[in-house]
């Protein structure tokens, strides 16, 4: 048996994409540990979830430094230290610089709830229903330091029917970001993700 895969998840609210993997981690669904919560924001109910499971955290508040790349140095050397396999944005609501992109480059993912690229960036939900669009979905991309810009790995649509409501319709998306996250994560794990340039493939196990 080799060492098991090993996740740093950053988030910055509620956490449920955090407590969906990690219940994937549970079932034996995704064959990986999620080692460390690197967390913007110390109150936030993800902090919550992760110390009832377990998980260490490392939590900063951003105005206690000059510059962002200040305080994304520290978790690079955090992240470092634990040897993180993979680094999973759910729910993080910071633009990341080059100090942990490149680093991290093609091991970095995000998860947005469009089918990118339409609607990036925030209220990507209420974006779509404004705009009547009659299927949207989930994305989960490498992470370039743009808003939603990188290689897409992976999209599940979700129709928008007649009897929808914009609440109706943002738990079909969550729904859909609770089942694709732990799979595209298992990708990684499992070492089946090939990136070329902007053209990302899921090998066959």
């Amino acid at each position: 048996m080799g060492a098991k895969y090993r996740i740093a998840v950053f988030a910055s609210g509620n956490g449920s994409n955090f407590q969906n993997l990690l219940d994937a981690t549970r079932s034996g669904e995704l064959d990986a540990e999620i080692v460390l919560l690197v967390c913007d924001k110390p109150k936030a109910f993800v902090v919550e979830r992760a110390r009832q499971a377990g998980v260490e955290c490392y939590l900063f508040d951003p105005k206690a430094y000059a510059r962002r790349g200040d305080y994304e140095a520290e978790i690079a050397a955090e992240l470092d230290k634990r040897q993180i396999d993979l680094v999973v944005l759910a729910g993080y609501m910071r633009l990341l610089t080059s100090v942990l992109v490149e680093p991290y480059a093609g091991r970095m993912i995000n998860i947005h709830p469009s089918l990118l690229p339409a609607f990036p960036g925030k209220n990507a939900i209420g974006q779509a229903w404004e705009y009547g669009v009659k299927v949207t979905g989930v994305t989960v991309h490498l992470v370039d330091g743009g808003m939603d810009t990188g290689a897409v790995v992976a999209q599940a649509a979700v129709e928008i029917t007649a009897d929808d409501t914009l609440e109706t319709l943002e738990a079909k998306i969550h729904a859909t970001e609770g089942r694709l996250y732990p799979q595209v994560v298992s990708w990684f794990a499992k070492n089946r993700v090939r990136v070329e340039g902007r053209k990302v493939t899921i090998l066959s196990e």
